[in-house]
């Protein structure tokens, strides 16, 4: 069998902007290399006609958008939606955020699986209008879909309300093993090795950047907290409370996207901290754990499958305050959390075990030729 996979709803690749895209490079080279014909959707600046390039033997087909933002997001999945109207084999689109315009696709008879990501219109950034939009998506991807990927149980169990569990095959998100680091890249920072915790996310409520670094600063802890993000206190009354609450131990670079710097800040930081409280399986949790690091997580459902018994938990700020009293000095502690981080990896989101999964799932799909 002639095999085609047609992937949509991602900026492009090679990866610039997220877990998403990471995830579709890494299915493209992984299919490619199986003797699979890959085809990604690219959105470009600009105006123009569309082009098309290859990439490690993946097919983009480069759609310029003269729009930034959602709006221009919304406008590229359009195009791309009705170009794919003019391909054959099998479409995956990742994320729901425009699924009704597949309603096109499931007219014309295409077969498409959709990986539905978190539960995007429970995200406190969002306001009505946004959350509105995607609540609708949501139902739409999950009628409009011929299959579903969910990539968390929780997130299995939440679609499982809207449509038949036979239609949803979960599979999580997959992390490269991080087995040693460059500690030159730390000098930057003014840090050294296990002297430093980091958090690494976008700075928005629902990721409980107030609550971890009020906790951290409470007190002097002779130990750096190195939070990454994007902050623009100018502009945003959150990314101020969250500056205005640290102490003069907390390090606040921006953020950062040179993979080695980022690998060394994980694979050397004492404790990696994880305070999203939505979502399913995040992809800088199991970046996380791939580099061994200890894992200090807000306490939900989502982060305790993923990370596994052998991190720790916290509710709120006091609860945090309690784990950083309790972990900053014990090293046996730390050291068997970092263990249990790399057998929680090991077990089940290394990206072999991933892709495998996603191909065997997309063979059950594709149409005969």
């Amino acid at each position: 069998m002639d095999l085609k996979l047609n992937i949509l709803g991602i900026r492009g690749v090679p990866a610039q902007h997220g877990g998403f895209e990471s995830f579709a490079e890494k299915l493209s080279l992984f299919l490619v290399e199986k003797g699979w014909d890959v085809t990604v959707y690219c959105q470009e600046e600009g105006d123009g006609n569309l082009s098309e390039s290859y990439w490690q033997g993946v097919r983009r087909i480069h759609i310029p958008v003269s729009r930034s933002g959602a709006a221009g997001t919304i406008i590229f999945d359009w195009k791309a939606t009705r170009h794919a109207l003019s391909r054959d084999g099998l479409f995956l689109t990742l994320g729901y955020n425009t699924a009704i315009f597949n309603l096109l696709q499931r007219v014309k008879g295409q077969v498409n699986v959709i990986n539905m990501d978190g539960i995007e219109w429970k995200r406190d950034k969002w306001g009505w209008v946004a959350k509105t939009w995607f609540w609708l998506n949501e139902r739409a991807g999950c009628w409009i879909g011929n299959h579903l990927v969910a990539d968390h149980p929780k997130i299995k169990a939440h679609l499982e309300t809207r449509v038949s569990g036979r239609k949803i095959t979960m599979i999580p998100y997959g992390g490269d093993e991080v087995v040693e680091g460059d500690s030159e890249q730390l000098k930057t920072f003014g840090i050294e090795p296990e002297c430093f915790s980091v958090i690494i996310a976008r700075p928005e409520p629902e990721n409980s950047f107030l609550e971890m670094v009020r906790a951290f600063s409470r007190k002097p802890r002779a130990h750096k907290l190195v939070v990454l993000g994007n902050f623009r206190p100018e502009g945003n009354s959150y990314h101020r409370d969250v500056m205005a609450a640290a102490s003069d131990e907390v390090i606040f670079p921006g953020a950062i996207y040179e993979p080695a710097v980022v690998r060394a800040l994980r694979f050397y930081s004492a404790f990696y901290l994880h305070g999203h409280r939505v979502g399913g399986t995040n992809p800088s949790l199991v970046e996380a754990l791939g580099a061994g690091s200890a894992v200090i997580a807000q306490d939900n459902h989502f982060n305790r499958w993923v990370a596994g018994e052998g991190a720790a938990y916290f509710k709120d700020e006091d609860e945090c305050a309690v784990l950083f009293e309790r972990l900053l000095p014990d090293t046996e502690t730390k050291n068997l959390m970092k263990s249990a981080s790399r057998k929680r990896f090991v077990e089940r989101f290394t990206w072999q075990q991933i892709l495998t999964e996603y191909e065997e799932l997309l063979v059950s799909w594709h149409p005969e030729n």
